[in-house]
């Protein structure tokens, strides 16, 4: 385990959050499309390989919503309503058919019941929350036993230039509204303190490796 420490809870507030995505939303897909769109991808395939009852956490501009299959119906909550706008439209423009409500939620106090889906899938959110282990906790609550949850994120390098950088940017999280530096423990220190969670698969993705895709079964 990273011996890094863990980002406390106070560098990012949710107003500081709301305010950078609201900066965002005009301009997110284009910014962010290309370079995010292979995690998306990958956890869409994973998710209509499972099928049924999906709650896309921070479902941002909704970019990822029409790589579902018809085998899957979506939730989809953010914090932003800017960016659900864009969502909405798209789904709208799109005709996507499977989407069955987009709504405006804080993701550390989910409003569905224990057991609501079959699947929570977060990309690219972790970095976005004051409190990532809430965040976790909030998704496993709502994850029938069995079932899944999917997360694409940015893991924060350890040593190096890329590393420097990373602080450097992380002295402006709240103007970015996410953190640069993320470190592994966050995810690991929530799975070791979790009898009902068990890591499925941690892998890098393209491009550069500098997503990763983390899986982990609802027990």
């Amino acid at each position: 385990m990273s011996e890094r420490t863990v980002p406390p809870v106070s560098d990012l507030s949710h107003t500081d959050v709301a305010d950078a995505y609201a900066r965002w939303a005009p301009v997110y897909d284009l910014v962010f499309t290309l370079v995010m769109r292979p995690g998306r991808k990958a956890a869409a395939a994973r998710i209509n390989g499972l099928g049924g009852r999906v709650l896309d956490v921070g479902v941002g501009t909704g970019l990822e919503l029409p790589m579902f299959g018809p085998n899957v119906k979506i939730t989809g909550i953010d914090l932003s309503e800017p960016m659900l706008e864009v969502a909405r439209k798209r789904v709208r423009e799109r005709g996507i058919a499977n989407v069955e409500a987009l709504v405006a939620m804080d993701a550390m106090n989910i409003a569905f019941p224990d057991g609501s889906f079959d699947v929570a899938v977060a990309p690219y959110v972790l970095t976005t929350v004051p409190d990532p282990a809430r965040l976790l906790d909030e998704m496993s609550r709502v994850v029938r036993p069995g079932g899944e949850i999917i997360l694409v994120n940015h893991i924060g390098a350890e040593r190096g230039p890329v590393a420097a950088i990373e602080r450097w940017l992380g002295k402006r999280a709240a103007k970015l509204g996410w953190r640069p530096e993320f470190p592994w423990a966050v995810v690991g220190e929530w799975l070791a303190r979790r009898s009902d969670a068990r890591l499925l698969e941690r892998r890098s993705l393209a491009p550069f490796g500098l997503f990763t895709i983390i899986r982990i079964a609802r027990l």
